[in-house]
C-alpha cells in the first residue's frame, strides 16, 4: 500500500464512500452518457415503429434518461453517490407507471438501481439491490391502487418493451464489468483505512518530498505546531543554519544509498531537535520519518558531558602517579639502600637480631618497589606518558635474563621452570626493558598458580615477521568466567590468598607492552588443566643483519631449571 493511496495529508477524503479515483469517474459518466444516448435512439424507433395515443410514452422515455443526465451534471470524484441510485430507483417507478404498472413494457426498468451501483457505489452493491426491489413493489403498488396509465397499444408496447429490454440487458453487462474492474480498489479501501488509522496514531510525522526536497505530503501524530512550523518552512528552513548542511548531505546519502539518519536542531528560541530518518522509494521520492529527538539529545549531551569528566578525572588520577614516580621511589631507593649496608656490616657488626631486621627490611622494600613500578607503569601508559625506549637486540638475552632472576622464586615454589629459546639469534626492534618486564609477569603469575611439582615453560620463537612468547604452566587453571577480565588493570582471578599477592597488573602490564609495540596477548586455559599466554610483538628485523649475542648464553634450544 502507497502513502499516496493512504491520502496522508486528506483524512476526510475516508469520511463516505466514493466512486474510486478519476477513471471510476470517466467510466460511470461514459455509462450514463450511453443510456441517455440509448434511450435517445430507444425514442426515435418507438415513434417510427407505431403511433403514441397519448404523450405518456414520451414522458416515459425522458423520465428514464433523467438520472443520466443528473449524473453527468454532479458525478465528482471522492462525492457519496448514494442520491444518485436513489434517482435511478425514483425514475423507474415513474417510467414503469407511465406505461401500465407491473403488466407495462418498462417495467423491468425497475433492477436499474441494482445497475447503478454497481457502477456508482462499489461498496454498496445491497443498497441498490434494495432499492430495486422497492421500486418493483411501488410498481406493483400504483397498479393496484389503479394509480397508473393504461398500457400502450400492441405494436406499442412491443416497441417499448424490445426497447427496454435491449437497454436493460446492455446496461446491466457494461455495470457488471465496471464492478469487476473496481473490486479491487473496493477491497484495498478498508485496508487503506487501518493505515491512515495507524498513521495518525503513531507519534512520528510520516513526509514525502519531491526532487527539490521539499515536502509534498505529510501525516502523523507529531506534535501539532512542530509539523505547522515544518509545512510552512519545509525541512532546510525549519533547521537551524547549522543543521541544514547535515540536512542536504543526508537526502543526498539517501538518494544515492538508499537510506540515511540526520538530527538537527530547529530555527529559533529553545532547544527542540528533531531526528530524521530518510528512505528511496521505488519511484526515486524520499519518505521520512520525523521524530522529537530533544530529549534523546539531551540525554546523549548529560551522558558525553559525564563520560568527559571522568575520562579527565582518570587522566588526571595517571597523570599524578606518573608524577610522583621521582618522590615515591627516591625514599624507597635510600630505605633498601641503607639496609643493604645494614646487611652487609659496612660499618661494624651488627647483633643477629639486627641483621634479621635488616634483611626483612630490604626484601619488604624489594617487595614494594616492584609494586609501585607496576602501578606507575600503568599510570604511564594510561597517561599516554610511557615512551618505548627501542633498540635492536638479540631477543633471546632478556628472556633468558628474566629466566635466570626468576630461578629462586621457582625453587622456593617447587616448580620447575624451563625455557626452550632458538639456538640462533632473534634480533629485533624494541624496548629491552618491556620485553624483559613480560617475560617477569608472566613467569611470575604462572609460578603463583602452579602446585608444587608442576612445571612452568617459557618459548620464544619467530612466527612469520613477529616474536612469538608463550608462558605455560601446569597449573590450576583460569576459569572462563574469569578469562573475559583478565588483562583489565586491577583485576585478579583466584582464590583471595593468591590475590593479596599482588595488585592485579600484572596481565594489563602485559597487555599494554604488547600494545605499545603494535602486538597482542591472548589467554588460553582450562580450569584444572593449566595456562597458556601468547604474546606476540611485530618487532623481528630482518634476517642477515648483525645480531648480539648475549654473554652466558647456552648453545642448546632448552634452557631447564631443575627443582633443588
Amino acid at each position: 500500500m502507497s502513502l499516496d493511496a493512504i491520502q496522508m495529508a486528506d483524512p476526510a477524503s475516508r469520511t463516505a464512500p466514493a466512486v474510486a479515483g478519476d477513471s471510476g469517474v470517466r467510466a460511470a459518466l461514459w455509462w450514463h452518457a450511453a443510456w441517455a444516448l440509448a434511450i435517445a435512439l430507444g425514442a426515435v424507433v418507438v415513434s417510427l415503429a407505431a403511433p403514441w395515443p397519448d404523450l405518456a410514452p414520451g414522458l416515459a422515455l425522458i423520465v428514464a434518461a433523467t438520472p443520466a443526465v443528473a449524473a453527468i451534471l454532479t458525478l465528482r470524484p471522492n462525492r457519496p453517490n448514494v442520491s444518485l441510485v436513489a434517482v435511478w430507483a425514483i425514475a423507474s417507478v415513474l417510467a414503469a407507471s407511465l406505461t401500465g404498472g407491473a403488466s407495462g413494457p418498462l417495467a423491468i426498468w425497475c433492477v436499474m438501481p441494482l445497475a447503478a451501483s454497481l457502477v456508482l457505489e462499489v461498496r454498496r452493491v445491497a443498497l441498490g439491490a434494495v432499492l430495486a426491489l422497492a421500486a418493483l413493489a411501488a410498481i406493483a403498488l400504483v397498479q393496484a391502487f389503479a394509480l397508473s396509465a393504461p398500457p400502450p397499444p400492441g405494436a406499442l408496447a412491443v416497441s417499448l418493451a424490445l426497447v427496454a429490454l435491449i437497454t436493460t440487458t446492455m446496461s446491466l453487462a457494461a455495470a457488471v464489468a465496471l464492478w469487476r474492474r473496481e473490486r479491487p480498489v473496493a477491497s484495498a479501501q478498508p485496508q487503506a483505512d487501518r493505515l491512515a488509522d495507524l498513521l495518525a496514531a503513531q507519534p512520528h510525522l510520516i513526509i514525502v518530498l519531491n526532487d527539490d526536497g521539499a515536502i509534498e505530503r505529510s501525516g502523523g501524530g507529531l506534535d501539532g505546531e512542530l509539523q505547522e512550523r515544518l509545512s510552512r518552512n519545509g525541512l532546510l528552513g525549519a533547521a537551524d543554519p547549522a543543521g541544514r548542511a547535515a540536512i542536504a548531505l543526508g537526502l543526498a546519502e539517501a538518494r544515492s544509498k538508499g537510506r540515511d539518519s540526520v538530527v538537527f536542531r530547529l530555527a529559533g528560541p529553545g532547544q527542540t531537535w528533531l531526528g530524521l530518518d530518510l528512505a528511496r522509494m521505488d519511484d526515486g521520492r524520499l519518505v521520512g520519518a520525523v521524530r522529537d529527538a530533544t530529549a534523546d539529545h539531551s540525554r546523549e549531551a548529560d551522558q558525553e558531558a559525564r563520560r568527559a569528566d571522568a575520562e579527565a578525572l582518570n587522566v588526571g588520577k595517571s597523570r599524578f602517579l606518573a608524577n610522583m614516580s621521582h618522590e615515591l621511589r627516591t625514599p624507597l631507593n635510600a630505605i633498601m639502600g641503607f639496609a643493604d649496608m645494614m646487611r652487609q656490616r659496612i660499618f661494624g657488626p651488627l647483633p643477629g637480631k639486627y641483621v634479621e631486621y635488616a634483611d626483612l627490611i630490604h626484601d619488604a622494600g624489594a617487595h614494594l618497589l616492584d609494586l609501585i613500578n607496576d602501578v606507575l607503569d600503568m599510570s604511564k601508559i594510561e597517561a599516554a606518558k610511557y615512551d618505548l625506549a627501542l633498540e635492536a637486540f638479540d631477543a633471546r638475552e632478556p628472556v633468558s635474563a628474566a629466566l635466570r632472576l626468576l630461578r629462586v622464586q621457582a625453587d622456593e615454589s617447587g616448580v620447575q621452570l624451563r625455557g626452550v629459546l632458538p639456538s640462533e639469534p632473534l634480533e629485533v626492534s624494541a624496548d629491552r626493558r618491556a620485553l624483559k618486564q613480560i617475560v617477569i609477569n608472566l613467569v611470575s603469575n604462572a609460578l603463583k598458580f602452579t602446585p608444587r611439582g608442576g612445571l612452568v615453560t617459557v618459548a620464544l620463537a619467530a612466527v612469520g615477521e613477529a616474536v612469538e612468547l608463550t608462558v605455560s604452566d601446569t597449573g590450576i587453571g583460569i576459569a572462563e568466567a574469569d578469562l573475559a577480565r583478565l588483562g583489565r588493570p586491577y583485576e585478579q582471578a583466584g582464590d583471595a590468598s593468591r590475590q593479596a599477592q599482588g595488585t592485579g597488573l600484572g596481565l594489563s602490564l602485559v597487555r599494554a607492552f604488547a600494545e605499545l609495540h603494535g602486538g597482542e596477548m591472548a589467554i588460553e586455559s582450562r580450569l584444572g588443566e593449566g595456562t597458556a599466554v601468547i604474546v606476540r610483538l611485530p618487532v623481528l628485523q630482518a634476517s642477515g643483519e648483525p645480531a648480539l649475542t648475549p654473554p652466558d648464553l647456552p648453545s642448546g634450544e632448552v634452557i631447564a631449571f631443575p627443582q633443588r
